[in-house]
């Protein structure tokens, strides 16, 4: 459904101060509610061919399916709504798709990316990721982290080999466990959240938060609410003045209104009986 002046959106992308080349990618289509961040790896220009990949398959697929199925209901077997279902398998076609071209080209060969995308509808947003590009939620001057990252770092946080402080100081952040491309299939983590008016919603790479810390990422967010093309300037900035030593990618949208899907006839009629 098309969240045009419902939500606020601003997306930013950098190359940094130490790569050549910016191998992330971001992308966005209100009319259908999706945004997306992805960073590319693979050397030369395979990432940026990867992460590129990534955003148009997924906005073709989520445009293309959502266009030709109007229905808002939960799917029986997984228990999901219809709309996570199409974001989930557009990110897995994104996956066939660069392998498949890792495969057959041979300056693509071993290249990869991880990917965050959000797909906003009927108050609710769904959040799939592969990979350590985050999602964080900012509600009511609290933020929090939506997403856990697929990295051998976050493994072992989970197991308790490293403590959150313990793993915020290492040096072996980088080490993903899940990418789009490096395999035939992949497996696509994905859940649903309730969205409130004035929530912040931050997508990024691992180039802004391997640079800051979540308080001084809560810090910014929370000092130039008021305006969130401020709010993208300041988070490149400050990962920037860091150290920049990757590509910095921020997405950043704030709920305006409430965007409740239209009811069907059959739910218009019920009501009446409610």
């Amino acid at each position: 459904m098309s969240v045009r002046g419902k939500i606020d959106l601003v997306q930013l992308t950098d190359p940094g101060k130490v790569r050549e080349h910016n191998e992330d990618a971001v992308g966005s289509d209100l009319d259908t509610g999706l945004v997306v961040v992805a960073d590319g790896m693979g050397g030369y220009n395979a990432g940026e061919v990867a992460s590129e990949m990534a955003v148009r398959t997924i906005r073709e697929m989520v445009k293309a399916r959502l266009t030709h199925e109007k229905r808002n209901e939960i799917d029986k077997e997984s228990g999901l709504m219809r709309q996570s279902i199409v974001l989930r398998d557009a990110v897995a076609r994104a996956n066939k798709v660069i392998y498949q071209t890792s495969q057959s080209r041979t300056d693509c060969e071993g290249m990869g990316t991880t990917v965050v995308a959000a797909l906003f509808y009927d108050n609710k947003v769904s959040v799939a990721h592969v990979g350590d590009s985050r999602v964080y939620r900012q509600r009511s001057e609290e933020l929090s982290q939506v997403t856990l990252d697929h990295s051998l770092l976050q493994e072992l946080v989970s197991r308790g080999f490293y403590s959150e402080e313990e793993a915020q100081r290492s040096m072996n952040k980088n080490y993903v466990t899940r990418a789009l491309g490096v395999e035939s299939a992949v497996d696509v983590e994905i859940h649903e959240y309730p969205v409130e008016v004035g929530d912040v919603f931050l997508l990024c790479s691992d180039g802004l938060t391997d640079m800051m810390e979540d308080d001084d990422i809560h810090l910014t967010i929370s000092t130039f609410s008021a305006n969130l093309d401020i709010v993208g300037q300041q988070l490149v900035k400050l990962a920037n003045d860091n150290g920049g030593r990757d590509n910095i990618s921020v997405l950043l949208t704030r709920v305006l209104k409430p965007f409740s899907a239209p009811k069907t006839f059959l739910e218009k009629v019920m009501g009446l009986f409610g």
